[in-house]
């Protein structure tokens, strides 16, 4: 007899409508909505206004991956717990059962990029140092042309390894560097949920650490009159001020 957890669902059944279902008897509150996504970004993310953000590859998990994403999100968890509980929701190979779209593999970048990259990871080690005590991983920095309202993203691959920072070029023609370094720190935040076992969102954890390192929650630009730069704080503006101090140290 195969020693395998066994899916919980008929022959007949559609797995992706049946998950809801699914969740909220293994103890999902009712009101709370639950989206499928076939992308590599995030596999889990929960925001408590609003919904809980699935990789449709866990349609097909057993209950015990499914109660492992239901005991993650919960609050007030211990991070022992937490990341015990990821572990497992992680090991299931999502990608099988749902594959996701392969993108282009990336290419080189551009010579014109390379000053733009090598400030980005200056800013990535001086900002780790400064707000995280150094405990971040050196992840790579990428420039992306398709952004358009969103200013930055962080992604992990479906293994929770080789995370990857997204910031778009546009933001940073149009805002400046002060509003791209804010950008970064706001995905650096990210990063550091990942790293410390957190769901990646916008939630509490997110928000009290977002204020502890001096920048707004939002995840996108607000409607500037103009394209000069605008700081969302005078700490911003002296944050800022301090980063390119210490990077004219690297520079030469």
């Amino acid at each position: 007899m195969s020693s395998l957890p066994q899916l919980e669902l008929s022959l007949d059944a559609a797995p992706e409508a049946e998950l809801p279902k699914r969740l909220r008897r293994l103890g999902l509150p009712a009101g709370v909505p639950v989206k499928l996504t076939r992308n590599r970004t995030v596999l889990v993310s929960f925001d408590p206004r609003g919904a809980l953000r699935l990789h449709a590859g866990y349609a097909w998990a057993p209950d015990s991956v499914l109660e492992a994403i239901l005991k993650f999100i919960k609050p007030r968890m211990s991070r022992v717990d937490r990341i015990t509980a990821r572990r497992v929701f992680l090991s299931f190979p999502v990608e099988r059962h749902a594959p996701v779209r392969r993108r282009r593999r990336t290419a080189a970048p551009a010579p014109v990029d390379l000053p733009i990259l090598g400030r980005l990871e200056r800013l990535h080690a001086i900002l780790n140092e400064r707000h995280f005590a150094g405990s971040l991983t050196t992840v790579p920095v990428q420039l992306s042309d398709r952004m358009e309202r969103r200013l930055g993203e962080f992604a992990v691959n479906p293994g929770g390894s080789d995370g990857v920072i997204t910031i778009s070029r546009k933001h940073i023609s149009r805002d400046g560097w002060e509003s791209a370094s804010e950008t970064l720190l706001h995905e650096m935040v990210h990063q550091w949920q990942s790293e410390t076992g957190r769901p990646i969102d916008h939630g509490t954890a997110f928000r009290r650490k977002a204020r502890a390192v001096g920048i707004r929650p939002a995840a996108t630009a607000e409607p500037r009159a103009s394209a000069e730069p605008r700081l969302s704080s005078r700490g911003l503006i002296e944050e800022c001020t301090n980063v390119w101090s210490a990077i004219s140290e690297f520079l030469d």
